[in-house]
């Protein structure tokens, strides 16, 4: 018959302690039994309890402690929950988009950038060229990847077709084509022998007959407006650092000016003094 530990530990415990004490058998036999038949059975079975107790082996008392639940483990275990990274498509299919505007976050390369795309150092997809975003596949470019692009028009299509020419925007805005006027050119040509080859100016440029697309106007060069001065036959005479009296001329100018400016603006203070009254 098989003991249990918390019964087995107490017996354990007695026997040592029997065994140190090393008690005579004598003392335990009762004085009251008389017939040798029962103090043989009293014998024997003082011996036989005796051998069991002193065949057990010897320890020292002391409590044992068994832990019902982890310890320390389950207090954080549920303080650990971080936020969602708000993961997935962030753009639909056939939505417009900018350059930057970020289309799919990923963890890993569920998805490959496709035309007009790149993918950042989180996988992140975005787009590079204002457009329409198209979620497609391109067997011929790789059999099992998920591409996304973008197409310039509301009706394009990916993937394009193999050696086709590869479009790109280059942030350009598409207007309309306004017609060119013909304008007659101030190159005059000699026909005959000399066909077609310039030999000069017909003569000089009115700028009153000239026809300017709409938001342009005719000025003249530059160095056209500097010689003014020169064919007019106005001269300036040249600035000579030590004719102080020149000097003295243009300080008494200044100042004169200055006390004009200010006696003016006296006179609209006194003006409006007196239209309060």
């Amino acid at each position: 018959m098989m003991l249990q530990p918390r019964l087995l530990t107490p017996l354990r415990a007695l026997g040592g302690a029997i065994t140190r004490t090393q008690t005579p058998i004598t003392r335990l036999i009762p004085q009251q039994s008389t017939t040798t038949s029962s103090l043989l059975r009293t014998v024997s079975a003082t011996t036989r309890s005796s051998s069991l107790l002193t065949n057990l082996p010897k320890f020292s008392i002391s409590q044992v402690r068994h832990a019902s639940h982890s310890a320390q483990g389950a207090a954080n275990r549920h303080s650990r929950d971080p936020a969602g990274k708000r993961l997935g498509a962030k753009r639909t299919g056939g939505e417009y988009v900018v350059p930057g505007c970020i289309i799919f976050r990923q963890r890993g390369t569920k998805w490959w950038p496709g035309d007009n795309c790149a993918m950042g150092r989180d996988h992140t997809i975005y787009a590079t060229e204002s457009g329409y975003v198209r979620y497609y596949l391109d067997p011929e470019r790789h059999p099992d990847r998920k591409y996304i692009g973008i197409v310039f028009e509301k009706d394009g299509k990916l993937p394009l077709p193999r050696n086709a020419p590869t479009r790109r925007r280059l942030n350009r805005v598409a207007v309309p084509m306004l017609p060119v006027p013909e304008t007659q050119s101030d190159l005059a040509v000699v026909t005959g022998e000399n066909t077609g080859t310039i030999v000069g100016s017909a003569g000089p440029i009115d700028p009153t007959k000239q026809q300017l697309r709409p938001g342009y106007m005719w000025r003249e060069a530059n160095w056209q407006i500097g010689r003014a001065a020169e064919k007019a036959g106005i001269t300036a005479k040249p600035f000579d650092r030590k004719n102080r009296w020149l000097a003295w001329r243009k300080r008494q100018a200044k100042r004169e000016r200055a006390q004009q400016m200010r006696s003016l603006r006296g006179n609209k203070k006194k003006g409006k003094k007196k239209g309060k009254k």
